[in-house]
């Protein structure tokens, strides 16, 4: 079941999904993915409907941050094997491409809104599922974590949906790679000393933990939050001296914001700014 809060006055309230759970709280939507009887996998039309549902966020004004999480216990197993795998043997490489590239969009959408994304994970978290939590801005995890990029088990390479450029930069190279190569479980302690994972929780608050960061982010300048994740996507293809000048000319424009003359006047009032969002 989906449910949209305030529906009255949020774009997003039209967007009524099938496919993932979908509740919206103040400021922060709550994305599930609810096939918990199969460990929350993910279909072609689950796919595109999250895609959808990333590219709306985009125009989102109310929403101000995202958290996404898995139900029963488990994120997400990854592709259905029999909704998915099964049609891709079958399939000529004209469709192939369109699949893989359309699976692409997902991070593309998930990357591209202003939004910060918190994943909550616990639980099984692997091939597109570890995908999902990747694409994400901040992981909190379990030690019960299980994260696993198991393209190679499946006789495909690790070079999917964005792996080789984003995780190596979450994690290193060499341990990416480590990853990419073998497929194999990357447990929740292990996760978080790697750096995936931001911090671990309890299973039973990794969820309303991630909801306390997601709304505390909401609660910030939201306007400066969504530069910061921009740049951070930006400068990964510039070269030190390209950011230093894109990071001025950015932050010279969060300066003319009203939340960055809130903070100054609080600042000097010895009180506790309030932030807007402008």
């Amino acid at each position: 079941m989906s449910h949209i809060a305030n529906a009255t006055t949020l774009p997003l309230a039209g967007f009524n999904p099938e496919h993932f759970g979908l509740s919206v709280s103040g400021k922060v939507a709550t994305v599930t993915l609810n096939r918990p009887e199969k460990k929350n996998p993910l279909t072609f039309a689950s796919y595109r409907e999250l895609t959808d549902f990333f590219l709306a966020a985009q125009k989102e004004e109310e929403v101000k941050a995202i958290v996404v999480t898995g139900a029963g216990g488990n994120f997400s197993s990854g592709g259905d094997v029999l909704e998915i795998i099964g049609p891709l043997v079958a399939m000529e490489t004209k469709d192939l491409l369109k699949f893989t590239r359309m699976t692409g969009e997902l991070v593309k959408a998930m990357r591209a809104c202003p939004q910060p994304i918190v994943a909550a994970i616990d639980g099984v978290c692997a091939g597109a599922g570890a995908i999902v939590a990747m694409a994400s801005d901040l992981r909190l995890g379990t030690a019960g974590s299980k994260i696993a990029f198991l393209f190679n088990r499946v006789g495909l390479a690790g070079c999917d949906m964005g792996a080789c450029a984003m995780l190596p930069r979450i994690i290193g190279q060499g341990r990416a790679a480590e990853l990419l190569y073998t497929g194999r479980v990357l447990k929740g302690e292990e996760a978080e000393r790697w750096g995936f994972l931001n911090r671990l929780c309890a299973p039973e608050t990794v969820l309303s933990e991630a909801r306390t960061l997601a709304g505390e982010l909401a609660d910030g300048p939201t306007f400066a939050n969504a530069m910061t994740k921009r740049m951070l996507e930006m400068e990964w293809a510039m070269s030190v001296e390209s950011a230093i000048e894109a990071e001025a000319v950015a932050q010279a424009l969060c300066m003319q914001t009203e939340d960055f003359s809130r903070a100054y006047h609080a600042f000097a009032a010895k009180q506790k700014p309030v932030f807007e969002g402008n």
